[in-house]
Order: C-alpha cells, then sequence, then structure tokens
C-alpha cells in the first residue's frame, strides 16, 4: 500500500492537467512544437500491438493528459526516424535490448531517475540488472519472447523442429513463407542453424548464412514483420518467422496455427521502454512509466495484449493457463539455447551490406 500511496502521491502533482480523451495515431504530431504546449500531452512510439485504446485511456484518467502513439514495425525503421531528426516529438520510445545500448552509445536517452519510480522491485530478477542495461540506467523491461516459427498445423502434418526445415521443404512451401525483416534477426536464426554465434563477427560466417539465404530467397514470399499476420490467418501463408508475442496472439485466432522455437536455437528478446533526451514531457514519461509497472496494469496488459510480462508482482496475478503457456513463458531448457542480439558496431556494417544484397536482388 505504501508504494500505492507513494504512486498517487507523483501523480497528483500532474492533477491541474485537464482530462482529455485518449488518441491512438500521431497524425497531427508536429516537429515544432514546443515542450509548453506538450505538458498536458503524451506522444509514444511503439511496436505496433503493444499498446491499445484501454491503457491510454487508463493513463488519461489517472493523469489528464492525452496520450497518442504511433507505431513502427523494426528498430531499424525507429532510430532511422530518430536519426534524421523526426523523433523529437516522442516522450517514450519501445526500443529493443540490443538497440538500447545502440541508442545510448549515440546519445539518444535520457538516464532514468529511479527516485521518480514506483514499482521497479516488482521486476523478476533477471530483468532488474540486463546485460544490455547494467541496472536499469536507461531503460524499462516491458516484454520479453522468443524468435521462431508459426505454421499451419492442418496443412503441415510433419511440424518444423529447426531452422533447416525451410531449405529441405522449400518447395513446399514455395512463396508461402516469409521472414522477419530484420537483418539480425534473419542472419542471425540462420548463423545459429550453422552451428555459430547470432552475433557473429566472422565475416567468412556472416557469407556462409548469406549464401543460404540466397537459396532459399525464390521461395520467400516477403521479408516482413507485420503484413504476414493478416496472410496467414487467410491461409495465404504455410509458414512465418515470428516473434513469440505475435505467435501467441494470432493462434488464438485460430488454434491451428502452432509456434515452435527452433532446437538449433534462437533469438531471446526483450522490448523497453526508455525517455529521449529530447523528450518534450518527461514528468508524462515518468508517469507513463509508472503506470506500466503497476502489477495489475502489468497483469491485465499481459492478458489483452498476449504478450510476456517481465513483471513478477504482474505475472502472479496470471490466470494458471497463462502462467503455463510456454509460447509465452518457455521453460528455461529451451532458453538455454537461445542469445540475446548484441550491438556490433562497425561490424554491423558487413551485416547491412550482405542484407541489402540479399534483399535487393
Amino acid at each position: 500500500m505504501t508504494n500505492r500511496r507513494q504512486f498517487l502521491k507523483k501523480l497528483a502533482a500532474l492533477s491541474s492537467l485537464s482530462l482529455t480523451s485518449c488518441g491512438w495515431r500521431l497524425a497531427d504530431v508536429r516537429a515544432n512544437s514546443t515542450i509548453s504546449e506538450q505538458r498536458d500531452q503524451l506522444y509514444i512510439y511503439t511496436w505496433t500491438q503493444y499498446t491499445d485504446k484501454e491503457l491510454l485511456k487508463t493513463f488519461s484518467a489517472q493523469t489528464g493528459m492525452k496520450v497518442l502513439a504511433d507505431v513502427y514495425d523494426s528498430n531499424d525503421v525507429m532510430l532511422a526516424k530518430f536519426q534524421a531528426g523526426g523523433g523529437s516529438s516522442y516522450s517514450i520510445i519501445y526500443p529493443s535490448d540490443y538497440m538500447v545500448q545502440k541508442m545510448v552509445d549515440k546519445g539518444l536517452l535520457t538516464e532514468i531517475n529511479h527516485d521518480r519510480l514506483v514499482g521497479l522491485e516488482n521486476l523478476f530478477p533477471r530483468f532488474s540488472n540486463p546485460s544490455y542495461d547494467h541496472n536499469n540506467r536507461y531503460s524499462i523491461p516491458f516484454n520479453w519472447g522468443t524468435t521462431g516459427l508459426l505454421y499451419n498445423s492442418e496443412n503441415i502434418k510433419n511440424p518444423p523442429e529447426d531452422w533447416e526445415y525451410l531449405w529441405r521443404n522449400q518447395e513446399q512451401l514455395n512463396k508461402r513463407i516469409t521472414l522477419l525483416n530484420d537483418v539480425r534477426e534473419v542472419m542471425g536464426a540462420v548463423l545459429r542453424m550453422l552451428g555459430y554465434s547470432y552475433n557473429s563477427q566472422n565475416e567468412t560466417e556472416i557469407k556462409q548464412a548469406y549464401e543460404k539465404l540466397k537459396v532459399l530467397k525464390p521461395a520467400i514470399a516477403a521479408f516482413d514483420t507485420d503484413a504476414w499476420q493478416n496472410q496467414i490467418l487467410a491461409g495465404d501463408l504455410l509458414l512465418a518467422m515470428c516473434y513469440s508475442a505475435d505467435a501467441v496472439r494470432i493462434s488464438q485466432e485460430n488454434p491451428k496455427l502452432k509456434y515452435v522455437i527452433p532446437r538449433s536455437g534462437s533469438s531471446l528478446w526483450t522490448d523497453t521502454i526508455v525517455i529521449p533526451k529530447t523528450a518534450p514531457n518527461p514528468s508524462g514519461a515518468y508517469a507513463w512509466i509508472n503506470l506500466i509497472l503497476q502489477p495489475e496494469v502489468a497483469a491485465q496488459i499481459s492478458q489483452r495484449l498476449s504478450i510476456a510480462t517481465p513483471n513478477r508482482a504482474g505475472f502472479e496475478q496470471l490466470p494458471k493457463q497463462i502462467k503455463d503457456n510456454i509460447n509465452l513463458f518457455p521453460p528455461d531448457s529451451l532458453l538455454e539455447k537461445c542469445e540475446r542480439i548484441t550491438p556490433l558496431g562497425e561490424f554491423n556494417e558487413v551485416y547491412e551490406r550482405y542484407w541489402t544484397e540479399l534483399t535487393s536482388s
């Protein structure tokens, strides 16, 4: 109760702001908006499906702020927008773990003042001092999961067990598979299949992965992170490389769609919440993070959006069938084979060069 009172006390400082209705897309954001113009509104930049109108309404009801969200489908798109100067309206962003390190190195993020947070102790221990951001200096974990394959079990009788399945069944899958539009995920998966690290810095290994992908390329319908979802539901696709959060949600709409973590290993990722240095409404940003850290809110988000919460207190409030869902919360035996994607510095140019050659040919 003490933490709850402290949270409400901190939000009371925002009570002078008028209650407004919630928004959804950032169609009306102006790059030249002043800080004073944005004290009663909060702009966030997030992944598709990471927020909904219910969450936005809850925030507005608690703070009196109007909150609007815009979405992106890859870390690279988000970073490119910021580096081009298009991110100055946002006070909250949701980069993945390895992108946090990259944004810190580029001087884009504000160090988070933990004294302004309520509920940080609610996190699972493994998220309290992550390797990508020691002591959560610049980021707060929001969701975590794996990358794998979602397949139609009605049409695919022998389920895929590893990435190699795509090559062995290339003719059957022709133009009915998609891979993520993410160089590190796609190259990393093939590297892992070949027995290398997701984060290899050996150009010979990168080239081997590229050559394997070049063989598969004619069978790939698209490199896509979001549009595949409607296509696989419609039956146009047989299989898609995807994030576990998306797989769980889509399989709820069609139980014949099954998710598998490839046995040779995959990526283990965490998507986070950060405050950019250019944030026009830092107070609103802290209020948003404090809302997300509330156990009951974390549990509600996990249920509504089908995501794996890193909030231990929130996890304990989930129904048993959700806590036992191994696609959302895999056992350690599966997680041991997964790797976090880490920044590669200048070597990233090698990945980008092969990726450009693959996707443009």
